[in-house]
C-alpha cells in the first residue's frame, strides 16, 4: 500500500490561508459603510427627538400611596 505524500500540504494550506486573507480584505476594501448625513449648520447643534427638549413626569404605580 503506497504512502500519502504530504511534504506539499505545508505550502498548499498556507498560500491558502493568504489567499483567502486577501480576498477577504479585498472585500472589505470596496465595502461601502453607512456614514451619517453632514449637519446642516455644524455650529448650532439640534436635538434629534422631542424628548431632548422637555422633563418629563413620572407618576408613582397606583399600589404606592403618597404620604
Amino acid at each position: 500500500m503506497p504512502q500519502l505524500d504530504t511534504s506539499t500540504w505545508f505550502t498548499t494550506i498556507v498560500t491558502m490561508l493568504l489567499t483567502l486573507y486577501l480576498i477577504t480584505q479585498l472585500k472589505l476594501l470596496n465595502t461601502n459603510f453607512y456614514q451619517p448625513p453632514p449637519q446642516k449648520n455644524p455650529n448650532k447643534q439640534t436635538p434629534s427627538n422631542h424628548w431632548q427638549l422637555k422633563w418629563t413626569k413620572i407618576y408613582l404605580p397606583h399600589s404606592q400611596l403618597q404620604q
